[in-house]
């Protein structure tokens, strides 16, 4: 009997998955996989708080390899109240499943779980090899997940020839977006030190803030660049101004700052740094900053798997998908390190907000674009 992506679905709604927990999904796809003859592999990193919970499945022992990729861990509910329905319910209304994860992104991996059982039942004679990395760490601090999980990969000669991660890529419907990159991030935290005193006595105070807003100006203006062949501008935003400061007449001795900046590919994290360290100490010498980023941009040139998932969007919507590599990051990023790498899956209008859903539509829609995919590569080519 075929499994129905949309039940998967549900099941894994029902999970709570809320980063980095598993919630029992990556048991459920586990359950789901070992009697359709894939090996699968629990790859767990991290300790306490910070374990992290992998799955590695695969089936066959040849090449070509191709690998979808994904995550289960989700984003909080939020305010559960505000929900129509249950947000961990996996409740079904007007064709449409309700629940966290719904489009970001359970349905996708429910969706091609589904399309990969149905194809090897149909080509019970394929020689080549089918693959998930299913990670509970994209949506949180991404260490002890996918990256990890590609390190072990390596050393156990895992690594697929392309690879599909099924992040929400679409804005209007199925088969409008393909997304073949993505910008790096660059997170800071500037912190501005004056001196405290009395507001009615400012001159015997230094305030940090003029000094902040000086050192701000390049990060206000939002664009850093015109944007380059393949990608958009690099764009900053500032997420947070403190001071900690519950008096009203007290000019604060400091002033922290965060800011985060997507970059595209005419730039680098360690280029970004050194640029506002200089702009930082034109200003004043009073001051500490901090920086993370663990996403550099990546492309991934025309080739292959991007005419393969072309023409499957294209043979089961007649759409020609826009190639784009705006939004934020996701695990490609690591991904792409590897092997070709492309991103396609729901339409991402609902994901992460109050009452996420996704229409019975669209996972079945999905689930034969993956399929089709199948075929391009393996059967449409050869």
């Amino acid at each position: 009997m075929p499994l129905d992506p949309v039940d998967l679905l549900v099941r894994l709604i029902k999970c709570k998955s809320v980063t980095p927990n598993e919630g029992g999904a990556l048991s459920i796809i586990e359950d789901v996989l070992r009697p359709n003859h894939f090996k699968c592999e629990r790859l767990n990193f991290g300790k306490g708080k910070e374990r992290v919970e992998n799955l590695f499945a695969r089936f066959g022992d040849n090449g070509p390899h191709i690998c979808f990729a994904g995550h289960t861990d989700v984003v909080p509910e939020g305010d559960g109240s505000s929900w129509l329905y249950p947000p961990f319910g996996g409740n079904i209304h007007e064709g449409k499943v309700f629940g966290r994860g719904a489009v970001d992104m359970k349905g996708s991996i429910a969706s091609y779980i589904g399309s990969v059982i149905k194809w090897l039942k149909v080509n019970r004679g394929f020689k080549g090899s089918l693959s998930f990395l299913i990670t509970g760490d994209e949506e949180g601090p991404a260490v002890n997940g996918t990256i990890k999980v590609l390190n072990w990969m390596e050393e156990n000669n895992q690594i697929p020839d392309m690879c599909l991660v099924g992040e929400p890529t679409n804005k209007l419907h199925i088969g409008d977006t393909l997304k073949i990159g993505r910008r790096g991030s660059l997170n800071g935290k500037l912190t501005v030190f004056g001196k405290q005193g009395h507001v009615a006595y400012p001159h015997l105070a230094v305030s940090p803030f003029p000094i902040m807003i000086k050192m701000l100006e390049p990060l206000l203006t939002g664009e850093l660049d015109k944007g380059t062949k393949d990608f958009p501008p690099s764009n900053a935003s500032i997420t947070s101004i403190d001071t900690g400061n519950s008096a009203l007449n007290v000019i604060p001795s400091r002033v922290e700052a965060k800011f985060n900046i997507r970059f595209n590919d005419s730039q680098d994290a360690k280029k970004l740094e050194m640029f506002l360290k200089s702009h930082f100490d034109k200003i004043d010498k009073n001051y500490k900053v901090e920086f993370c980023s663990n996403a550099e941009p990546f492309l991934t040139q025309p080739g292959k798997l991007i005419t393969f998932v072309k023409n499957a969007i294209k043979n089961k919507t007649k759409y020609s998908p826009d190639l784009s590599t705006s939004g934020g990051t996701s695990d490609a990023r690591f991904i792409a390190k590897y092997c070709p790498v492309v991103e396609f899956g729901l339409v991402g209008k609902t994901m992460h907000q109050i009452n996420e859903n996704v229409s019975i539509k669209d996972i079945n829609l999905l689930s034969e674009i993956y399929y089709q995919l199948l075929n391009e590569i393996f059967l449409v080519n050869n």
